[in-house]
């Protein structure tokens, strides 16, 4: 039979996963601006308020990520990822163009609507993996969550250590790393990554579980390997070169798990000697599962007599709109990703504002303590729901109380203060985005995902445009000195704030929105609780 994988095979299954993941780790190039903002203001003399609304309509691009949630229910996987592949390519081709002197600056409009394809371009691909892959692994959403988001959380990080080792953290060279990498690694992945049936039996969630936890152990260890790199200090040419290496080869460490699980199936399709027992076992929990698929059958015909779905129950996008849930995770959302882009749109502003001269280590930092953000929530709030029923929306809520806190520490702009609040705020943007995820599968079912998330991540162009293109821009250039290039600046503590005590404050607000949830959700968790314990209590006898 040799070494060909059933479409249905878990190793079939995990080696999209793997895809998957490759494709987050270079799909965060939204959250690089920073890196490259100044390099567009000096080139294009813009003001603060001018560049601003630049990462505004880079992130006006999430808005139209409606379509790629459209498309999630009518289009195969593949197609949905070229299409981001694609547009990205073009949107950040033609910035790498502009900076790199290769064409003369083009009108600002016409850049904003290049910012605005590069920004469009991750939905496309987001929607791809994350409606796939929760839909492969429905049962271990929050592991899903975390890992697929941290690696969009690391890949910050990825690009500007990159950068830094090989280009001397180069904008126009940066700009093609984001241009051209993204492209060739969604090229790939369209071979691999497909909808395929979840677990049936019980062996599969405890193999799930264990290798869900070997990708975690490797993403954490990515993660301290870029933080050591970070702190390290300058680096010789032969040292950075060899950390570049050293790092692909980390990111493509996950593959042998799909790799062992092909030879573990190839060995066992040439296997003569058929444990007939052991297949009289293994059928025991498939009939458990038979049994609980005939109880849901049930539960789908009083669903199908109710007018109204119930919380946990497949919901359009019409329907979820019309219950006070959603928009309590709407607004709740908002307050954290609003001002948490605020933070990573500036960062490069508000380090030199404030003194710093290595504003790109800012950027690492917020991306890698993004991810242990994104990545412990995901199965910490995961392992609570299965151990205790309690809501995944509290660690929102709990994100929500220490990113006010983060605020305060960068107003009062003690020494290091910006370095804290970066490593604070990047690790409850990465909770906040990692268990809003999975929470809305839960309140509003699988069925219509795609576009309930995509209407959801409405709140990445909202949040920045009220609090990055209005908030920090307006307030910035009312303290800041004309330049003789035409664009202005500002140096001092008191250029943001301002800025942080409204972004504190709008942290209050999404707790005590989060806070509501949670009870509100209460309910809702104890089935989800109880549901598992019955399953787990159905298979055991």
């Amino acid at each position: 039979m040799g070494f060909h994988i059933p479409s249905t095979s878990p190793a079939r299954k995990w080696l999209g996963f793997v895809a998957a993941v490759l494709v987050q780790a270079i799909s965060g190039n939204n959250y690089t601006f920073s890196n490259y903002s100044d390099a567009l203001k000096s080139l294009m003399s813009l003001t603060q308020l001018q560049l601003n609304n630049l990462s505004v309509a880079k992130d006006v691009g999430k808005a139209f990520g409606i379509f790629a949630g459209l498309a999630s229910d009518r289009l195969p996987t593949p197609a949905i990822l070229l299409i981001g592949s694609i547009e990205g390519f073009i949107g950040y081709g033609v910035q790498w163009l502009v900076v790199s002197g290769r064409i003369q600056p083009l009108p600002y409009w016409v850049m904003c609507i290049f910012l605005c394809m590069g920004g469009n371009s991750t939905t496309w691909m987001n929607t791809a993996i994350l409606v796939t892959c929760i839909r492969n692994f429905r049962k271990n959403r929050g592991p899903v969550s975390g890992i697929l988001k941290g690696y969009v959380g690391l890949s910050t990080a990825i690009f500007t250590d990159i950068c830094s080792a090989l280009f001397a953290n180069d904008p126009s060279s940066f700009l093609l790393l984001l241009a051209v990498v993204p492209f060739v690694v969604c090229f790939t992945a369209v071979l691999f990554l497909r909808e395929i049936p979840p677990s049936s039996t019980s062996a599969e969630e405890k193999d799930e579980v264990k290798y869900f936890g070997i990708i975690n152990v490797v993403a954490v260890f990515i993660a301290v390997y870029l933080l050591a790199f970070d702190i390290s200090g300058p680096h010789g040419t032969v040292f950075s070169q060899l950390f570049a290496a050293i790092l692909l080869i980390l990111l493509a460490s996950p593959l042998f798990i799909p790799m062992y699980l092909m030879v573990k199936n190839f060995i066992r399709s040439n296997s003569v000697n058929l444990d007939f027992e052991g297949n009289n076992i293994a059928a025991v929990p498939f009939l458990a599962e038979q049994i609980v698929e005939k109880k849901d059958v049930g539960v789908v015909t009083k669903k199908e007599m109710a007018t109204v779905p119930l919380i946990g129950e497949d919901h359009t996008i019409f329907e979820a709109m019309r219950t006070v849930d959603f928009w309590v995770l709407f607004f709740s959302f908002l307050c954290g990703v609003g001002t948490g882009l605020a933070v990573m749109n500036n960062l490069g502003q508000m380090g030199l504002a404030m003194g710093y001269v290595d504003v790109s280590i800012l950027v690492s930092f917020t991306s890698i303590w993004g991810f242990f953000g994104r990545i412990i929530s995901g199965s910490v709030s995961e392992y609570f729901i299965k151990k205790a029923a309690i809501p995944r929306p509290v660690w929102n809520a709990a994100s929500q109380i220490l990113m006010a806190i983060g605020y305060i520490l960068m107003a009062m702009a003690m020494p290091g203060s910006l370095y804290i609040g970066s490593i604070v705020v990047g690790i409850c943007y990465g909770v906040r985005v990692a268990v809003t995820v999975p929470t809305a599968s839960e309140l509003f079912g699988l069925k219509y995902y795609g576009l309930i998330y995509n209407v959801l991540i409405l709140n990445l162009p909202l949040g920045s445009f009220l609090f990055s293109g209005l908030l920090a821009g307006l307030l910035y250039d009312a303290q800041a000195t004309k330049t003789a290039s035409g664009g202005n600046t500002c140096i001092g503590a008191h250029c943001y704030r301002l800025v942080f005590i409204v972004m504190a404050i709008a942290c209050i607000v999404g707790f005590g929105l989060d806070v509501l949830l949670s009870i509100r959700t209460r309910s809702l968790y104890s089935k989800i609780y109880a549901s598992r314990k019955s399953k787990k209590s159905a298979v055991l006898s």
